[in-house]
């Protein structure tokens, strides 16, 4: 995006509380659980919320599945993880707000105002979709770089990210997010691929 862009999408001045206009259950899926509702910067405290969650998360999932909690796509030589449950995850993050997020900006006659993160969400699960369980509960720095490589896909929106932003209502809101959280989740598993082989 350049700068013109990013001062259209994130320097504007928001309308206060306007997230009050819909019902509360589709706020609470849109603003996941209310950290959309940050005075500042609330797509960078959804995104927070959902890496500290995912700790827990991979405790859980390590803890009940064990070796078969991600998959190996790849030879022996150079392969690439993919963590089930974090996918599993990403998918439903993706899928199941779509209605609630279209009801939200029709109610509150928006098109994807900075309060609604559960997009933020998905792109998070969907980057630590190519992170196995085991190295986020071992290492659990790795979140502050997924964290970090999804906070720039997700403002700067290279790579053809913007232009998904333009898909029709609920869709823009979420794909755009689903593609910067992939592109991320790739230099994740790619970065990891090329540690794990220096070992």
């Amino acid at each position: 995006m350049n700068k013109e862009e990013l001062k259209e999408k994130y320097g504007k001045k928001r309308v206060p509380h306007e997230w009050r206009k819909t019902d509360w259950f589709t706020m609470l899926v849109v603003t996941f659980f209310g950290a959309g509702m940050s005075p500042s910067a609330p797509g960078t405290m959804g995104s927070l919320v959902a890496t500290i969650l995912a700790y827990p998360m991979a405790l859980f999932a390590n803890d009940l599945l064990g070796q078969y909690e991600a998959i190996a796509i790849g030879g022996n030589d150079f392969a690439i993880f993919i963590s089930l449950p974090f996918l599993l995850a990403a998918l439903f993050f993706f899928f199941a707000p779509l209605p609630f997020v279209s009801k939200a900006m029709k109610d509150s006659g928006t098109e994807d105002p900075g309060w609604i993160v559960i997009d933020e969400v998905c792109g998070i699960f969907t980057v630590l979709a190519f992170v196995p369980s085991v190295v986020i509960v071992d290492c659990p720095w790795v979140l502050l770089f997924a964290f970090g490589l999804f906070r720039y896909f997700d403002i700067f929106k290279p790579f053809g990210i913007h232009r998904f932003e333009k898909f029709p209502g609920a869709w823009g809101v979420m794909a755009d997010d689903l593609l910067g959280g992939l592109y991320a989740g790739i230099l994740m598993g790619l970065g990891l691929t090329a540690y794990l082989a220096t070992l």
